[in-house]
């Protein structure tokens, strides 16, 4: 039996202990064995049947663990996980199944896609993005790596997200805009054009902020 880690104790890495632990099947055979964190007291206060176990920036793993991004925030979650790619950790992809993934969808290395989720069809997700509940992607879309994706957005056909973007909750981007990488858009945006690379927008239209 091979050994399964949550990589970050957060609020996000709580939700997707909570899918695990409710949907067994996405354990696919391993053994759940608790948290990483470099905070150890991150679940004090909190009833769960696993705990922090260690550090991920001490962690010493072996060939038969593996691993789940937990981590929402796309600076943190790089920062925490890159190292470990590099040492060739192995993070498992998972899909809650509930989600609804159609024809010719690719999904990279240890991508995270939530309850309720929709991807239509020709639709490519990069590795180590996360795509939160009830939020949908049209038909050929494209999703750079280490995205973060909040709850209720709309990626509607054809858009764009190069690497490194965060997207708040609510948010809705009109057909075929490119999003440039490490990106961020506000909770609620409406995307209307294009952003460039490392800037954040807000509002309805969205603008530069």
């Amino acid at each position: 039996m091979k050994n399964l880690y949550i990589v970050g104790a957060g609020g996000f890495g709580r939700e997707v202990y909570g899918w695990l632990m409710d949907e067994l099947t996405l354990l696919k055979g391993h053994t759940f064995i608790g948290f990483l964190d470099d905070n150890e007291d991150a679940l004090s206060g909190f009833d769960l049947d696993h705990g922090v176990v260690g550090k991920i920036t001490e962690f010493e793993f072996k060939e038969d663990d593996y691993f789940i991004c937990g981590i929402g925030s796309v600076k943190s979650k790089k920062r925490l996980c890159q190292p470990m790619l590099d040492a060739r950790a192995q993070f498992l992809t998972l899909v809650h199944p509930t989600a609804l993934i159609g024809r010719s969808v690719t999904l990279g290395d240890g991508v995270v896609i939530c309850p309720r989720v929709t991807l239509t069809c020709d639709i490519h997700i990069g590795a180590m993005t996360m795509i939160n509940c009830h939020s949908s992607a049209g038909h050929d879309v494209s999703v750079g790596a280490w995205c973060t994706i909040s709850a209720h957005c709309d990626l509607t056909g054809g858009t764009v997200l190069e690497d490194e973007v965060f997207v708040g909750s609510g948010v809705s981007i009109i057909p075929f805009k490119k999003i440039g990488s490490r990106a961020t858009l506000g909770a609620g945006s409406v995307v209307i054009r294009d952003v460039p690379e490392s800037v954040s927008v807000f509002g309805n239209p969205a603008r530069v902020v």
